[in-house]
Formats: structure tokens, sequence, C-alpha cells
């Protein structure tokens, strides 16, 4: 009988929905279109979702993970991880990308220590990067040896499912709700998964403007379930 391939579990653990980086805080801009009527049920928070994932999630977190496999210095790794960090303009997703990012750095070392993560772990804690959790989680699993596209699928869709478990809490959605909005997104992920290998370089930090404007709306907003 043929055996799981090692990087199998630590992918599971590291994509997580339950792991503690703090994502269950954050609804990344989410809950502006909570506050101002736009997201209300499932039919609408579904048509959020795939937004977000066409756009910012493909062209962010998705395109960062591409360039650090590719990456063949640690400085195009740093390069990757300050451009990510410059393109997010609202304070608040920053701040959530350094935290979240501290998480995900400290719980993949654990999980699979390795020199990759140590030095990126240094050059955070030097501040020669911000650290993401979107790069430690690439650095992770180019040391393991995932394939780009298991690595892109499991990242995008752990990021999806998170903000679906927010957005049950949030709107509230039923949980059953909840699982035919992540069943649909199915193929938005898949489709999400080809384009980010495809896209050229000058696409990266490409956003919606809307989404962005919500998510600084968001700093603003006088009664919050999340921090962003």
């Amino acid at each position: 009988m043929a055996a799981a391939p090692s990087y199998l579990l630590p992918l599971l653990q590291l994509s997580d929905s339950a792991l503690p980086t703090g994502a269950f805080s954050h609804s990344l801009g989410l809950e502006s279109y909570l506050h101002r009527g736009l997201v209300h049920d499932e039919a609408t928070f579904a048509d959020w979702l795939t937004q977000f994932i066409r756009i910012q999630l493909v062209h962010s977190d998705a395109l960062a993970i591409r360039f650090v496999l590719e990456a063949e210095t640690e400085a195009e790794l740093h390069r990757v991880d300050r451009e990510l960090h410059a393109a997010a303009l609202p304070r608040e997703i920053r701040e959530a990308g350094v935290k979240m990012g501290a998480r995900m750095l400290e719980i993949a070392r654990a999980v699979h220590p390795c020199p990759e993560l140590e030095a990126y772990a240094g050059a955070v804690a030097s501040g020669a990067c911000a650290g993401h959790p979107a790069l430690a989680f690439a650095v992770a699993g180019r040391a393991l040896g995932v394939p780009a596209a298991e690595l892109l699928s499991a990242y995008m869709f752990s990021t999806v499912t998170s903000l679906t478990q927010n957005a049950i809490r949030g709107i509230p959605l039923g949980q059953s709700a909840g699982q035919r909005v992540l069943r649909a997104a199915h193929r938005e992920v898949g489709d999400a998964v080809v384009l980010a290998q495809t896209l050229p370089r000058e696409d990266f930090g490409v956003t919606a403007p809307g989404l962005e404007i919500a998510q600084m709306q968001h700093e603003h907003q006088r009664a919050r379930m999340f921090m962003s």
C-alpha cells in the first residue's frame, strides 16, 4: 500500500482553520460591508467572497507564495516580504499581516523545524522583513517539498474557511449555509490557483479599490466585532 506524501500531515496542520494565528479576530474588510448592509445573507456573502478571492487573495498572498517558491536567493524572499507589506495600504491590514505572520512563523517552526524558517524568523526579528502568514506558510511548504498547486490550494482555502467562519458569527449565517458557501468556493479557489501561477510579476499587489476603502473605513467604525 502506498504511503501518504511526507508533507501531507504538516500541510494539513498548517492549513487547519483552527490554527491559532488570530485569523478568527480579523474580517479583512468584510465587517465594513456588514455595517453598511451590503453583505447580509448567504448570497451576498458568497458574492463578496468570490471577489475577495479573485482580486485581493490572488494578487497578494497567492502571488507572494508563488514568488517565494521561485526565489533563488534569500534577498528575493526579503523583496517579496517588503513588497507584500508595502502593498497593504490600510493600516489594519498591514498590522494584521504582521501579527498573524508572527504566529504562523512560530507555529511553522514547531511543526517543521528547518534552516529556511529559522533564517526567515531571523530576518523578521532583525527588521529586515515584516513577516506575513503567506510567506511563513510558503517557506515551510517549500522546505517540505509541497507542490505549488497544492500549497496554493491549501493556503487559499484555509483563508476562505476562516473568513466564512467569521461570516457565520458576524452576519450571522448558519453552519449549513457556511458549508454551502465553502463548497461553492471550490471552483473559485481552483481557478485562483491556476491564475496565480500564470500572472506576470507586475500584477503583484493589484486590489479592488472598494475593498481597500472598506478596509480603511473599518478603523473608524464605531462598533466592531473584528480587528480588521
